[in-house]
C-alpha cells in the first residue's frame, strides 16, 4: 500500500550507466512519480529511455566510465576497478552543477557508485539518501574487510596518488577532512534494495542508517513476455548478466549439460559478445538470445544458472527459483556464498564449470525438498519487507518540511 500524495517535491536521481545500478531503482523512480513528484534523473544517454518510461526526466551527461561493451577496460587489479569511478567523478560533475543551474532539487538520491551527487546535495544543501542496489558495510566492516583488502594498495604509490586526488576533490567539493572510504561506504542514509538476507552480518547493520526494503522490481511489462512451452517438464535460465558474459566455452559446457536431458528446456542468455554460431549445434530445447527478459523467465522456471549478481541473485530468491552460481566478478563470489548458506544454491567456480558439474549441480538442487521449503520459506519472507511502496515513503519521509 502507498502512502497519500506529499506536496509535490523536486527528487533528483544519480546513477551510472550500468544494468545493475539503474534497473534496481526504475520502480522506486516509478512510484514517486506516480505519487506527484517530479523527478530528474542524471544518468548516461544510453538509459535515457530507460528513465523516460518511468515518468522521470532524464537528465543527460557524458561519462568516462568503461561501457558493458568492454569490460577488459576494467583491468585486473584492484586499483584498475576504482580510479574509474573517481575520474569519471571528476569530470562529470562540472556537467552536473550546470545541468541543474537554477533547477535545484528538494532532495537528491543516488547510486552508490554515483560520487557527484553527495557533493551537489552539500552545495545545494539538501539532504542526499543512498540507494544502495548490493551489500552494505556493518559495523566492524573496515576491520574486516575494506582495510585488509585495502593495505597493499594504500602503500603503494598509485594507491597514493588516488587517495590524495580523491581527498582533493572532495576539499574542492566543499568536504574537506573527508575520508573517501568513508564518503564511499558511510553514507548518512540509506535504502538498501536487496533482501536482508543476501547480506552479510545483517545483525551488526547501523539500522538507523540503512533500511532494507528487498525487491523493488514490478511487473517489467514492457520488457516484454515469456511463455513456458508446452510439454516441457523442466524449465532453466542460464544468464551471466549484461557484462562478464564472454565466456564461450561455458555456454558449451551447458548446451553439453542439458541438451540431452529429456522434458528439459533451457534458456540460455549469451550476452553480446559471443555469436550463437560458434556454440556448435544447438539442440531443439535450447533457445539461445542476447538478452531474455529475466523475470519473466525466472518466474516459471524451474531452476537458475546466474552469475550472482546483486539483481539476478535478488530476483532469483524473490521468485523461489533454485540457483547454481557461477560468480564471475566483484560482488559476485560473496553474493555467490551467501546464496549457498541459505540453502537455496550450489556454487561452482568459472573453471570448475563443466558440463557434469553443472548437470550434477542442478538435478541434485530439484531433489533436495530442503532446497524448495527454503527457497519458498525466502520468498515468502521477502514478500513482508515492502518493497517498492516501502522505498518511497522512506525517501518521502527525508525531504525537508516545507
Amino acid at each position: 500500500m502507498t502512502s497519500p500524495k506529499r506536496a509535490r517535491s523536486h527528487i533528483a536521481m544519480f546513477s551510472i550507466a550500468a544494468p545493475g545500478h539503474v534497473n534496481p531503482s526504475i520502480e522506486v523512480i516509478r512510484e514517486l512519480v506516480a505519487r506527484g513528484h517530479r523527478v530528474t534523473y542524471a544518468i548516461p544517454a544510453s538509459f535515457a529511455d530507460k528513465v523516460a518510461e518511468t515518468g522521470a526526466e532524464p537528465v543527460a551527461y557524458t561519462s568516462v566510465l568503461p561501457t558493458e561493451g568492454e569490460p577488459e577496460a576494467w583491468g585486473t587489479e584492484l586499483i584498475d576497478n576504482i580510479e574509474p569511478f573517481l575520474a569519471d567523478a571528476v569530470q562529470t560533475l562540472p556537467q552536473l552543477i550546470e545541468a541543474y543551474r537554477g533547477d535545484e532539487p528538494d532532495l537528491v538520491i543516488h547510486d552508490i557508485t554515483s560520487y557527484p551527487a553527495q557533493v551537489l546535495a552539500h552545495r545545494w544543501g539538501v539532504p542526499a539518501v543512498s540507494l544502495s542496489p548490493n551489500l552494505v558495510a556493518w559495523q566492524g566492516y573496515e576491520e574486516e574487510l575494506a582495510e585488509p583488502i585495502f593495505r597493499e594498495l594504500r602503500q603503494s604509490e598509485r594507491g597514493k596518488a588516488y587517495f590524495e586526488r580523491f581527498r582533493s576533490w572532495l576539499e574542492a567539493g566543499g568536504l574537506p577532512d573527508t575520508d573517501p572510504d568513508r564518503f564511499a561506504g558511510r553514507p548518512r542514509r540509506s535504502i538498501v534494495l536487496i533482501p536482508e538476507v543476501l547480506q552479510p552480518n545483517a545483525d551488526r547493520v547501523d539500522r538507523s542508517v540503512y533500511t532494507f526494503v528487498g525487491a523493488c522490481q514490478g511487473k517489467r511489462a514492457g520488457q516484454g513476455e515469456w511463455r513456458r512451452p508446452v510439454g516441457a517438464e523442466k524449465v532453466l535460465l542460464v544468464s551471466l548478466g549484461s557484462t562478464f558474459t564472454k565466456q564461450p566455452a561455458f555456454y558449451r559446457a551447458c548446451i553439453e549439460a542439458f541438451g540431452s536431458l529429456p522434458g528439459w528446456h533451457v534458456v540460455l542468455q549469451i550476452g553480446k559478445h559471443v555469436d550463437a554460431a560458434a556454440l556448435g549445434d544447438i539442440p531443439g530445447n535450447i533457445e539461445i538470445h542476447s538478452w531474455v527478459a529475466q523475470l519473466a523467465i525466472l518466474e516459471q522456471a524451474d531452476a537458475f544458472i546466474t552469475h550472482a549478481g546483486a539483481g539476478g541473485s535478488r530476483e532469483g530468491l524473490a521468485t523461489g527459483t533454485p540457483m547454481v552460481a557461477v560468480p564471475q566478478a566483484v560482488d559476485q563470489f560473496g553474493n555467490a556464498d551467501m546464496l549457498v548458506s541459505l540453502g537455496v544454491a550450489r556454487r561452482i567456480d568459472t573453471e570448475e564449470a563443466t558440463a557434469e558439474a553443472l548437470r550434477t549441480a542442478v538435478l541434485g538442487l530439484l531433489a533436495d525438498p530442503e532446497v524448495a521449503r527454503r527457497a519458498e520459506e525466502i520468498r515468502l519472507g521477502m514478500g513482508s519487507e515492502g518493497g517498492t511502496g516501502r522505498a518511497a515513503d522512506l525517501i518521502e519521509a527525508e525531504l525537508p518540511a516545507r
